[in-house]
């Protein structure tokens, strides 16, 4: 875990650090300033999880509140001599996790870093879920069926806990693909509100499709795209990694800053393709834009979905031109996977002898089978967050 203390006294700050020594607390800490340029300042590279705030006073609360805006993944603690009931609903409405007393005690300190290890699903004891990056080539490729059928049969027959999260911000209907519900809340809803993201407040904004694989709905109304920034996806990646075993993001088709952040996070990423001249051209873009990024090539895995054995261009076509491995097939079963997408009902259920049936569960069987690995991470170079 890593966190910024930020105090205008450099003793305060080092007794604060000495603190969260004596908490037995495995961390990265580091002490600052607070300037306009660099609010927070980064631990190593990267955005602290943890800003504690010494010596905070109640003419500081907008600044606050801009800083969670643009860094929601941060829990931020305030120590304050003031008390009053009108400071602490204005700070906790700031985004404010924890208000401590001045000079707080290890005891107390430790209490409440635990209370925000546990808000947010993680600790010694998380799951490091893998996130897993699904898109398409060109429209129509089948990536939404795929992701969603693949997700049901990992919670379903291999009693994993699955999120899959809708990133098609226009045009998202993954729910529709395996349940009829309606979702009561959207990806879009939980952004405007990411002050209160935890693992609890991302379980009520999603669906229970199946025990073990819920479902975060893409945005009802396209206009509301906007309000979904790369930082929240990041932040709710993060929650969903911590509390999943498979966090599958349906990407859809837009490069920008926000759809890269799964790329970005992804330890693997599922381009769907098919053996058309029109889908290889684009999945050969996309790859190019992953190695420009610089995402080694063997964390993209080509799917090749209605694949036929006597199609015109071969695997060995597919993968030379594009220079990426296919990681599966999928089969063309026209009629079964019509009747899935009509009915809303995974293909795993209702037509368990088709043959994309099968290739499903050979991808499920293959990924729940891998050991867990640490998750990687790239910056976006080619699009700025802000």
């Amino acid at each position: 875990m890593k966190i910024k203390i930020l105090s205008d006294s450099h003793d305060n700050a080092e007794r604060l650090r000495a603190t969260l020594v004596q908490a037995g607390r495995t961390m990265d800490v580091a002490v600052g300033h607070a300037t306009s340029n660099d609010p927070i300042g980064a631990v190593n590279g990267t955005v602290p999880d943890i800003v504690v705030l010494d010596a905070f006073k109640a003419s500081a609360i907008a600044d606050l509140e801009r800083l969670t805006q643009r860094y929601p993944q941060i829990d931020p603690i305030v120590i304050t001599a003031d008390t009053s009931s009108e400071f602490l609903l204005q700070a906790f409405r700031a985004g404010v996790r924890e208000v401590l007393p001045p000079v707080p005690s290890p005891e107390v300190l430790q209490a409440a870093l635990t209370r925000i290890t546990r808000k947010r699903g993680g600790g010694a004891t998380a799951s490091a879920g893998k996130i897993l990056a699904m898109t398409s080539c060109k429209g129509g490729s089948g990536a939404t069926f795929l992701a969603t059928n693949l997700a049901w049969i990992l919670a379903a027959s291999h009693g994993k806990r699955v999120a899959l999260i809708d990133l098609n911000l226009q045009f998202g209907d993954a729910s529709m693909y395996v349940t009829d519900q309606k979702p009561a809340s959207n990806l879009a809803l939980v952004c405007q509100q990411i002050h209160r993201l935890d693992a609890a407040f991302l379980s009520s904004a999603m669906i229970e499709v199946e025990p073990g694989f819920s479902l975060l709905a893409a945005p009802d109304d396209p206009a509301h795209a906007t309000d979904v920034h790369p930082e929240h996806v990041e932040a709710i990646l993060k929650v969903a990694r911590a509390n999943f075993d498979f966090v599958i993001v349906d990407v859809g088709r837009s490069l920008d800053s926000v759809s890269l952040k799964p790329f970005d996070m992804a330890d693997t990423i599922f381009p769907v393709v098919q053996l058309t001249l029109p889908f290889i051209r684009e999945a050969k873009r996309l790859v190019q834009v992953f190695i420009s990024l610089g995402y080694p090539l063997a964390k993209v895995g080509l799917i090749v979905n209605r694949h036929q054995k006597t199609a015109e261009i071969s695997l060995e076509d597919l993968e030379r031109t594009i220079n990426a491995k296919v990681y599966k097939t999928i089969p063309n079963a026209y009629e079964a996977v019509a009747s899935s997408v009509n009915q809303g009902e995974p293909i795993a259920r209702l037509a368990k002898g088709s043959p994309v049936t099968k290739a499903l569960r050979e991808i499920a069987e293959s990924l729940a089978a891998e050991p867990e690995k640490a998750s990687k991470g790239w910056l976006s170079r080619i699009f700025a967050a802000h």
